[in-house]
Parts: structure tokens; C-alpha cells; sequence
């Protein structure tokens, strides 16, 4: 059974080579006793040693299962000048991974019909210009609105983050934007755009803004203290983190833009234990009920049919053959991750105040070792023989008792290693996706490489 640890333990630094921790990128690795509590803490420790002393930047760590903490740690400092540790309760700034909350407050408000989501934005934003086809708030939601970025364009523009930006300053630059990326619906292209607006539909619907609105909708419900959308730069927040980045000294400085209050798009401060509440939310549905689960969960679809993996704020995918619910973050000097395991009912939050920290991955390993067996077990999905005709070449995928491994034809055999995005794996440095059917059984593979783009392996039925 896994040992609980919260709060903070002591800075120390964990024996272990990083050669040994490469091992844990394999799909199926060697399967972690889970009666050794104790080993499984110090893997996972070791994971984060680099960070874990008072003089560096690092990261809260929540490891749910079954709607329960079964680790909680933090690792370095929320604070460098004061060397206050990070632990669950550390307030951080979460960057995009707020892109769910904002979400889902448009679906509570279209569950309430005070919107539909297939509403002409302009309804709500007359202001933007009348493009030659309708973008709707389903478009903004999925980011196949073609939008371009604000955060970009105010880059182009030169414009100063340190400095104060108004809600009515980001609007004119965007109405100002007479040309689309693309037809909405054409293609699916992320857009920070599409979330800012969210917000602002959300004040001119309800007269409440979205920090307003998803306290009142949500936190406060869930009993989510210490979380909100932060659009008032002179608020104190009790246990927040500062951003930092790594200098070429070897040290860190300050990376953290106080006056950048713009929320839909980021903007949410949350922890690791109110993000527990907003995980059991998933199962319990006590915001919501089932249809808003359900509506969170509801891919975006472009106008040629093609089904996105991208839903409400929430990427839907898979990690070594495993399904996946998640989406990342990263602004000044934060990192955030929150990826979901729902058949398994495991969650790993990671939330990094160092712009250098890579949560995603590390998340990942986390689970990994939690989950050792079940990523042995997924990956006999994937074994069988795959071919390419024009290339006249076939790869043997097999599982043996550690990993699962390929080969070209009956040749040696190399193992594969799970890699982020969607059903995506490695192997000697090269990327290979695996892709489904409507029945979510695996027709084949494709190695999407920069000049021979989308080269596909049918599988071969044996």
C-alpha cells in the first residue's frame, strides 16, 4: 500500500544515477513492489532531488488515487528570498492548465441557458469584426476559431507585460485583427484569443466577472479556498509562489509579472490540495452533475468531420496505452501539469515555479511508478506486425517480461519508450503515433517526420 507524506520533508539529496532513472520513460518498466512504500517514495523523490534543498526553485507534487492523496510533497522554495518551502498548500499561478476552469464556467452557463455554445460570438462580442463565416463559442472552446493569438500579437506590437493592460486594450487589438488564420472550424490551432473571450462573454451575459462567476459556480462548491482567477494585481494571496528562471550563473532571478492580470486564457492561482477537490469533481460530480462531466469531456470537431483530441480546456489522449484526461501550462516563470489516468483513477498534479522545470514529463514518470503494472499490462495492445508496402518494410512490435520493443522484419529488437502526446512512443530517437478506429482498436502507425511527413504502417491482421 503507498505511504501518504505531507507537507514538506527536509532538503536531501537521494542516491540514484541518472542512467537509472532513464528507465522509467519504458513502457512496462519493472513493475515498483507496492508493498515497498518506501522504495516507491524514494523514486519518486529522486525524480525531483535536483530541485528538493531551500537555495532553488521546485514544485508541488500531488499523487491522487481513488480520490485521495496517497503523496503530497513540495520540493525548494516558494520563496528564494526568504526560503519559505514549497508544500501542497503553495499557491501557484497555473498558466493554461486554468484554460478547464474557464471551460467549464461557459458550460455551466450554457447548462443554465444564459448562452448556447453555438452562438454567434458577436451576439455577445459586437464589437469583433463580421468575418465571412460565423465563429461561435464552441469555435473558442476547441480553438478552431481562427483567432490569432492576443499574447502574440501584443508581442508583435511590443508591448510591455510588465506594464498594465486593460480588458479594453486586449479587445481593441483584437477586433482590430480584420483577417482570420483560417476559416472557423477549418483546422484546429491553440489560441489564447478564444479563452480571453470566454471571460468577457461571461461578464456581459451574467454582469459577473469570470473570477466572479467560477467562485461562485465552482470553488466555493468545492470547497476550493485558496483558488481563483487572479484579475486584481494589488490582492494579497496568502502561500503564493514566486516565478523564477534560471540565470547563466547558475543562479536564479525573479520571473513573475505581477501586473499581467488578463484571466480566461491563465490567470488561475490554485494549490495541489484544492486541486484535489476540483479531481474528485470527475467522479463525484457535485458541481455540475453528469451532463457537465460529460460536456467537459466532448472533443471539438472541424468541418471536414475530423474529431480533435482537444475538449473543454482538457486534452483527451493516451500515455503508454493508457487513457489520458491533462493539459499543461507554462507562463513566466511557471510550469503546471495535470494529467488524469480515469480508468485507473490516478491523477498526478505538478505545479513548477522554475521556467526551466519540465512538469509534463515528470508527471508522467510519477505515474509510471505508480502504475508499473498497468503500463505492463497496456502495452500488449500494441503487439503484431506493421507495414509500410511503398517502403517494402514491416516492423514486429512484442512485449517480454519488462518492456515492449521493436524490431524491423525478425531483426534485433529495440524497446520503445512512452512519449508525450497522444498515443505517442520513441524509439531510437524516432516518433511513432499510433493511430485507432471508431472502435478504438489500433489499425496502424505513423512516424511524422519534418520531410517525409505522415509515413504509415498498416497493421497486418495475423
Amino acid at each position: 500500500m503507498t505511504a501518504i507524506r505531507s507537507g514538506r520533508t527536509p532538503f536531501r539529496l537521494l542516491v540514484q544515477s541518472a542512467p537509472m532513472l532513464a528507465v522509467l520513460f519504458v513502457v512496462g518498466a519493472v513493475a515498483v513492489p507496492t508493498a515497498n512504500a518506501d522504495e516507491l517514495t524514494a523514486k519518486v523523490d529522486a525524480l525531483f532531488a535536483k530541485w528538493d534543498k531551500p537555495d532553488s526553485p521546485g514544485c508541488a507534487l500531488g499523487v491522487i488515487r481513488d480520490g485521495e492523496f496517497v503523496y503530497q510533497r513540495g520540493y525548494g522554495s516558494a520563496n528564494l528570498d526568504y526560503e519559505i518551502p514549497i508544500s501542497s498548500k503553495t499557491v501557484f499561478y497555473l498558466a493554461s492548465v486554468s484554460k478547464q476552469f474557464a471551460a467549464a464556467s461557459i458550460a455551466l452557463l450554457a447548462q443554465e441557458d444564459g448562452v448556447s455554445l453555438d452562438d454567434d460570438i458577436r451576439k455577445h462580442l459586437p464589437e469583433l469584426p463580421e468575418y465571412d463565416d460565423t465563429i461561435t463559442i464552441r469555435h473558442l472552446v476547441h480553438h478552431t476559431s481562427g483567432l490569432k493569438d492576443y499574447l502574440t500579437l501584443m508581442s508583435v506590437m511590443g508591448a510591455n507585460f510588465e506594464d498594465v493592460h486593460s480588458i479594453e486594450e486586449v479587445l481593441h487589438v483584437i477586433s482590430r485583427q480584420t483577417e482570420l488564420n483560417f476559416p472557423p472550424g477549418e483546422k484546429y490551432l491553440y489560441s489564447n484569443t478564444g479563452y480571453f473571450l470566454l471571460g468577457v462573454i461571461i461578464k456581459r451575459v451574467t454582469g459577473k466577472s469570470l473570477r466572479e462567476y467560477a467562485d461562485e459556480k465552482i470553488f466555493q462548491p468545492l470547497g476550493m479556498q485558496h483558488t481563483h482567477f487572479h484579475d486584481d494585481r494589488s490582492m494579497i494571496v496568502k502561500h503564493r509562489a514566486i516565478g523564477y528562471s534560471s540565470r547563466d550563473d547558475g543562479g536564479f532571478e525573479i520571473n513573475d509579472l505581477r501586473n499581467f492580470e488578463m484571466v480566461g486564457s491563465g490567470g488561475l492561482l490554485s494549490s495541489v490540495d484544492d486541486l484535489l477537490k476540483w479531481d474528485q469533481n470527475f467522479d463525484h460530480q457535485n458541481v455540475g452533475g453528469q451532463d457537465f462531466i460529460e460536456t467537459l469531456h466532448t472533443r471539438g470537431r472541424l468541418n471536414d468531420g475530423t474529431t480533435l483530441d482537444y475538449a473543454f480546456g482538457l486534452s483527451l489522449g493516451r500515455f503508454g496505452g493508457l487513457k489520458t484526461v491533462r493539459h499543461g501550462g507554462a507562463m513566466m516563470g511557471f510550469r503546471t501539469h495535470f494529467i488524469r489516468f480515469p480508468e485507473q483513477r490516478l491523477t498526478v498534479v505538478c505545479l513548477g515555479n522554475l521556467a526551466e522545470f519540465n512538469p509534463g514529463s515528470l508527471a508522467e514518470q510519477v505515474a509510471q511508478l505508480h502504475l508499473a503494472e498497468e503500463f505492463k499490462q497496456a502495452a500488449d495492445q500494441y503487439a503484431g506486425t506493421y507495414r509500410n508496402e511503398e517502403l517494402d518494410t514491416s516492423y514486429t512490435l512484442s512485449v517480454d517480461d519488462r518492456a515492449l520493443r521493436a524490431g524491423r522484419g525478425n531483426g534485433p529488437q529495440t524497446q520503445l519508450k512512452a512519449a508525450s502526446g497522444n498515443d505517442a512512443f520513441t524509439v531510437k530517437g524516432m516518433k511513432i503515433e499510433f493511430e485507432r478506429d471508431d472502435e478504438d482498436q489500433i489499425t496502424g502507425f505513423k512516424v511524422p517526420t519534418g520531410r517525409a511527413s505522415a509515413i504509415r504502417f498498416a497493421r497486418i491482421e495475423e
